[in-house]
């Protein structure tokens, strides 16, 4: 199945993702906030009709690639769409952030936004991909599967799998040792951590500072990793994924032991399936034993 599921999700994804970006891209012209979300905390509370637009789309498409496909678990950070068609256990889930980056899409702020889904076993992710439909003058496309990156411009005047199928791999120039870390989801107090980051000899950065995505900006080299606490499962292992095919890894800090996926956790307050704990994410090992070192006495708790 693994060889299988893969390919499938690789040919047929792309242009599915695509549909859903310009969908995206179009509906934010209008006022589309939708209530509904009362964790108290304004970057998990934000919803529009986007999220359940584009997660119906793609959940429909993945239901309509077959029976393989089929056989998977979905994941999904909206409860819309044909959720019931795919199988409730299993070792291969598929995770749908629809929209991530929510806040900034809704509030106007800035074009990092994205749609995403990958694919993973309870070990590790097997296959990403993000489509960020207002980076750059066409969109900007990411995949990372088996051992290869991909990222680069859309081409709308070509199908969107022969331009993935076209862009040049990440080099391993792009895998230098860089010491910006994005420091990410320690409830108020994500300033005070980014401090300590940069006190410990690396450069730590809030969402806000990094100029962009984190999932580009990684695969890029422009961004070293990520320090986060209490990860969503909907996006965050994307940033294991390419840490892992760069050379690095993501783990927890209070044992320094890689993560997997086996022990996930319902953050009631915000309806999201959550990691527990603390985790250090990077490309560079040598900055990922820097970043455990640091958090390993830090309260795993998310709320306090």
């Amino acid at each position: 199945m693994p060889d299988t599921l893969i390919s499938i999700l690789s040919e047929n994804l792309p242009g599915v993702v695509r549909w859903a970006g310009a969908i995206a891209r179009q509906l934010r012209g209008h006022d589309i906030a939708v209530s509904g979300k009362k964790s108290g905390f304004a970057d998990s509370d934000a919803l529009t009709l986007a999220d359940l637009t584009v997660q119906e789309l793609l959940v429909a498409a993945l239901r309509d690639m077959g029976p393989v496909v089929r056989q998977c678990r979905i994941e999904a950070e909206e409860v819309t769409g044909d959720l019931g068609r795919f199988a409730d256990r299993g070792e291969w889930v598929l995770a749908i952030d629809p929209i991530d980056g929510t806040r900034q899409y809704r509030d106007r702020t800035g074009n990092g936004y994205s749609v995403m889904l990958h694919a993973r076993t309870p070990d590790t992710v097997r296959y990403s991909l993000v489509y960020l439909p207002e980076d750059g003058p066409q969109g900007t496309w990411l995949e990372a599967r088996d051992d290869r990156i991909v990222l680069g411009p859309d081409d709308p005047d070509r199908p969107a799998l022969s331009v993935l199928n076209a862009l040049p791999p990440v080099g391993a120039d792009r895998r230098r040792r860089n010491r910006r870390i994005l420091v990410s989801g320690f409830l108020g107090e994500d300033e005070e951590r980014a401090h300590a980051v940069s006190a410990a000899g690396l450069e730590g950065v809030r969402g806000a500072q990094t100029g962009g995505s984190l999932f580009p900006l990684m695969a890029a080299g422009e961004l070293g990793g990520a320090l986060f606490h209490t990860p969503n499962v909907y996006d965050f292992p994307v940033s294991l994924h390419l840490a892992r095919l760069l050379g690095g890894d993501a783990v927890w800090v209070h044992d320094g032991r890689p993560v997997d996926f086996r022990g996930l956790w319902l953050d009631e307050r915000t309806n999201m399936l959550r990691l527990r704990g603390i985790i250090a994410c990077a490309h560079d090992r040598a900055v990922l034993a820097t970043l455990v070192d640091l958090a390993r006495g830090w309260s795993p708790e998310r709320y306090r």
